[in-house]
């Protein structure tokens, strides 16, 4: 198997982009990254595009051959363009389908890109849709929805390990403060934990300032193999490691909801590949859809005790400049979450951190970054490690 580095990246702006179509965000990222990797398309072997719904939200299958058409890769060139569904993880497996497609020496130059269009549909609608993401006839049709899923975790959470409504809230703290420095960012607003816990209930305990938005965004990535990356970019970043784990698609049949499985198995298989080791990431792009997730998050990739993920955070040791920076991007919760373009942004925000491109938000001297991302309420975790050299 070969080396597969990055070099080239892009993000649209995310947020509700009421002008914009889903071919229009998708290009506009795809565009942006075969530029920022200066190839063409006619160096292109094969585009990967990670999207849970876009039958739902915009009335369009075939995403992959659109993406393809629109960005002017099919026609002379005919460039193979694969759609990945994984719910919220749509992007983070096109990811990894397209480094295991380099790294195979099946293919060369890739692009792995996603795309989400969901202010089109109403609230309702696109709560439905986002529901088929966990299990439609033993949740959904009981009238489980994500927030309620979700605060039951945070409730047991809450009773087991004595977290509490304030720690939650600090994590939506930390990463509006992180979005308020990043040009992407859905919301650049500076919140505190009051105006969280007096934000409405949606499901108790979660307040709506402990959940994530509905977005629209694209971001895309171009991948080569490690051997001739320089030939392109002065700043390759490197995939250390890609790993996928499953889990019970419905709560009630997982072992604990409190830990996600899948995640534990993911990270356990990423860092044996890269050989690394928690204590060696220097930060990390995790899934925050919800404040208790990030929480679960952070115990379940080995950065803090299980049980004391509210505690590190309330400490500050996940803020940028705290021992394991979380979230840089604002992650979900402030950046956005455009569901199957997250696990691309969160890839692109590390490359950027690593690159030593992030600004205001840039985390010194920056080595390894993690990026994890989740489907559903943990039937499918994506992890990847990166890092600066090879």
């Amino acid at each position: 198997m070969r080396d597969v580095a990055i070099i080239g990246v892009k993000n649209t702006k995310f947020g509700e982009l009421w002008e914009r179509s889903l071919r229009d965000i998708v290009v506009e990222a795809g565009i942006g990254a075969i530029e920022d990797a200066d190839v063409s398309g006619k160096d292109i072997d094969a585009l990967y595009i990670g999207n849970m719904s876009g039958g739902r939200f915009v009335e369009q299958e075939h995403i992959g051959a659109l993406i393809a058409d629109y960005s002017g890769l099919s026609r002379n060139l005919h460039v193979p363009a694969t759609r990945v569904e994984a719910a919220c993880a749509s992007g983070g497996l096109a990811l990894r389908q397209a480094i295991m497609a380099v790294a195979s020496g099946y293919s060369d130059i890739v692009v792995a890109a996603g795309a989400e269009k969901m202010t089109d549909v109403g609230s309702e609608e696109a709560s439905s849709a986002l529901a088929a993401a966990a299990d439609r006839e033993w949740e959904g049709m009981a009238g489980a929805t994500f927030p309620g899923l979700y605060a039951m975790i945070a409730k047991l959470h809450m009773h087991r390990y004595g977290t509490t409504g304030e720690q939650l809230a600090e994590v939506a703290v930390k990463n509006h403060k992180n979005g308020c420095l990043n040009p992407i960012a859905q919301y650049k607003n500076a919140i505190t934990v009051d105006d969280v816990l007096k934000s409405i209930m949606v499901a108790d305990p979660l307040h709506i300032f402990d959940c994530s938005p509905i977005t629209d965004g694209a971001s895309a990535l171009v991948l080569a193999p490690a051997e001739i990356a320089h030939k392109y970019t002065d700043t390759p970043i490197y995939i250390k490691a890609t790993a996928q784990a499953s889990d019970t698609i419905a709560l009630h049949d997982r072992r604990d909801i409190t830990t996600l499985d899948a995640t534990v198995m993911a990270a356990k298989r990423a860092y044996s590949m890269a050989k690394l080791a928690p204590k060696d990431i220097d930060l990390v792009e995790v899934h925050d859809c919800f404040t208790i997730a990030e929480i679960c998050a952070i115990e379940d990739l080995g950065f803090a005790e299980k049980g004391k993920g509210g505690i590190v955070t309330e400490n500050g040791e996940t803020a940028i400049g705290g021992r394991i920076p979380v979230n840089t991007s604002g992650g979900l919760k402030a950046c956005g979450h455009p569901v199957g373009a997250t696990g691309i942004k969160q890839a692109v925000e590390i490359v950027t951190q690593l690159r030593g491109e992030a600004g205001k938000r840039q985390v010194a001297g920056a080595e390894y970054g993690m990026a994890h991302n989740v489907g559903g309420s943990g039937a499918t975790a994506v992890v990847h490690i990166f890092s600066r050299e090879r």
